[in-house]
């Protein structure tokens, strides 16, 4: 028999937005329960890129959610733009009076499933979904099998799609809807960790003749770099040196700290944005909603972003009876996730190169990354943008 259970919100995807409306929810007196098709060390060990935005790393703290990314994140004061055979900092505190923190996603995740758990939140793990009935209703369902195999369903004041790009949720959301907006760029990115200190105390962005690279660090003896390849690319195919050689090649000038290298992988870069993000008592955040290029830093803080208008508009709907905030949620988030989508694509297009560019679109760009760093307008734009702009509640 299929197990019927209750509760005020359930939440699909234990990801950093699943986690962390669960966390808000729960301070403002609403239950949860959240579902998850991943054990919680496939939740805790997926290593993925973690740029932090002011604002982000600020509810983190002031919730009670995360005080590590303080203690074991690093603070980064700017960027580096690299062109031309010349570095050129972005310092953001002297431009917009903010800064970012290098803290991964999944020590983000670490200390969010810590809370929740000892916080006894419901957590599902290793649970799938299979889909949401009865969206439109005040009574949504959630209907799936938990980890033993044995069928539930989870009846809920509301549903939400936190539950990444694969998410099952959205297609309750966006049912009779067409539309999906959708770009595929024509390049990936190649990504390595390698057992090393940081080549640069920043960021180094990349923009050379032979494509694109992105100095990163994960800490003080792992370092995460990127090169622009193939879509295609067999990251096996290459060896240690080549790959050394293809990063040298795309920073030339700077001295890379080299070390063994243990993880490689092909990133694809997509844009992408559901045509809707609620349908009656179910509503999408995160990547369930949205996909941006990783170039700009954008992808877990606009996830953020999404869970604290989301948390708003349910507190007062469920707490109050106002459905306000709720109507104007779609309107809202939709209005920072294509400031977010253009930051994106503008940082993509302005350090990559296409496989059809010219002389003439060579020379354009490097036009653009100089208009950039002589303006002080085009510093700050870049700087208020990459450390995120205020959080919106959707309350006036």
């Amino acid at each position: 028999m299929t197990r019927v259970e209750r509760t005020r919100v359930a939440i699909v995807g234990a990801g950093p937005a699943g986690l962390l409306l669960s966390h808000l929810l729960a301070a403002s007196g609403i239950e949860s329960v959240v579902v998850d098709r991943r054990s919680r060390e496939e939740i805790e060990n997926t290593i993925r890129a973690g740029i932090l935005e002011q604002g982000t790393v600020d509810l983190l703290v002031e919730t009670g959610a995360s005080t590590r990314v303080l203690t074991d994140g690093n603070r980064h004061d700017g960027i580096e733009l690299w062109f031309d055979g010349e570095g050129h900092r972005i310092d953001f505190p002297s431009l917009v009076g903010r800064s970012v923190w290098l803290y991964p996603q999944h020590e983000v995740l670490r200390d969010l499933v810590a809370a929740r758990l000892s916080a006894g939140q419901d957590l599902r793990l290793e649970a799938t979904v299979e889909r949401v009935d009865d969206a439109a209703t005040t009574r949504p369902r959630v209907i799936g099998t938990d980890a033993e195999g044995r069928p539930f369903e989870i009846e809920a004041d509301f549903v939400v799609g936190a539950d990444g790009s694969r998410s099952a949720v959205r297609s309750a959301v966006t049912e009779g809807t067409r539309g999906d907006l959708f770009r595929e760029y024509p390049f990936a990115w190649f990504g390595i960790l390698c057992e090393a200190p940081p080549s640069s105390d920043e960021l180094i962005y990349s923009n050379s003749p032979d494509g694109f690279a992105l100095i990163s660090q994960r800490s003080a003896t792992v370092q995460r770099m990127y090169f622009q390849c193939d879509p295609e690319t067999d990251p096996e195919a290459l060896s240690e040196a080549q790959i050394w050689d293809e990063l040298r090649m795309r920073v030339p000038g700077t001295t890379l700290t080299e070390g063994p290298i243990f993880q490689r992988d092909v990133l694809r870069f997509r844009s992408f944005v559901a045509p809707h993000l609620r349908r009656g008592r179910a509503a999408l955040v995160g990547d369930a909603a949205h996909t941006v290029p990783p170039t700009g830093a954008k992808g877990m803080n606009l996830a953020i972003a999404d869970v604290v208008l989301l948390h708003r508009a349910l507190v007062e709907l469920l707490r109050g009876g106002d459905e306000r905030p709720l109507d104007a949620y779609e309107e809202t988030a939709i209005r920072r996730i294509w400031k977010a989508q253009h930051f994106s694509w503008w940082m993509t297009t302005m350090l990559h190169s296409t496989p059809d560019a010219t002389e003439f679109d060579r020379r354009r760009q490097l036009g653009e990354l100089r208009s950039v760093i002589e303006s002080e307008a085009g510093r700050t734009y870049l700087a208020e943008a990459y450390t995120g702009w205020p959080f919106e509640t959707g309350l006036g």
